[in-house]
């Protein structure tokens, strides 16, 4: 319980600061109108992208407090200690407490990022949501391979059936990747939903993503994995409950013609 509750408190602090700039990069006013901040970064669709860009604009707004902070600090110093006819320089020991406090604030800061990094960490990596959407994504020079177990779950079974470059999944439900490589070292990337991991030669990794709006999104490789890096780029398409039915019905007709007895025998 102590540690929960911790932990939270540590979340409340970037929350907050990011709460204030709006969790987008815009600025409020006092009417809450907002001021466009940031926009590079692309429509989140994921129920935990809202952390991670959190953790990004705190970290984005220090970064850039300390900057101006440091930049204004050395203009002034280089003013007020330039070179002076008959002006003598004087030795100066230091100051013990402004050291301390700029050697504590950022080591807090640090802390505090490490503890939220954590808890975001766990939530994506280490609990993985119960799930019946399986696929299973192999990076190669230069396209991903997509595929899907088929009616019987399983794969390596002959309803398996496999896709270049392009993954359908339903939307608001959390899809787990088992992710390989046949090479060297890529990076399976979903901008949109904040999901990015290494596909490792020799290795696989058991990943989940969720996208919670339908759509076409991007699927780049993230690490430069070779001459046709630039080109080994994707697409997730997020469909209605509906539409994925019905695609996954286009795919294994079969299995759609023996459900259908069944379900009619049933009613």
């Amino acid at each position: 319980m102590g540690l929960s509750t911790s932990r939270d408190g540590i979340l409340a602090l970037p929350l907050a600061v990011v709460q204030f700039f709006d969790i987008k990069g815009t600025i409020l006013t006092g009417e809450g109108r907002g001021i466009p901040m940031l926009r590079w970064l692309p429509e989140d669709v994921s129920p935990y992208g809202p952390g991670i860009d959190s953790l990004f604009y705190f970290i984005y707004y220090i970064t850039a407090a300390a900057f101006i902070l440091v930049t204004a600090l050395m203009v002034i110093f280089l003013f007020m200690y330039r070179h002076r006819e008959g002006r003598r320089a004087t030795y100066t020991h230091g100051n013990t407490a402004l050291e301390l406090v700029w050697t504590v604030i950022p080591a807090l800061i640090f802390i505090g990022l490490g503890f939220a990094s954590k808890a975001k960490w766990e939530e994506i990596k280490v609990r993985m949501p119960p799930t019946d959407t399986v696929i299973q994504v192999t990076a190669k020079q230069f396209n991903w391979e997509v595929l899907y177990p088929g009616p019987d779950g399983q794969f390596n079974t002959a309803d398996d059936k496999q896709f270049d470059n392009d993954v359908r999944v339903p939307v608001g439900k959390p899809i787990r990747v088992i992710l390989k490589s046949k090479d060297v070292i890529h990076s399976f990337f979903l901008p949109n939903l904040r999901f990015k991991q290494d596909a490792v030669p020799g290795r696989e990794i058991n990943t989940w993503f969720q996208a919670n709006k339908p759509g076409k999104y991007e699927i780049p490789c993230a690490e430069l994995c070779g001459f046709g890096h630039s080109g080994m780029k994707g697409w997730l398409y997020v469909l209605s409950l509906d539409d994925y039915q019905k695609w996954v019905s286009e795919q294994w007709p079969q299995a759609a013609t023996a459900q259908s007895p069944s379900a009619e025998a049933h009613s």
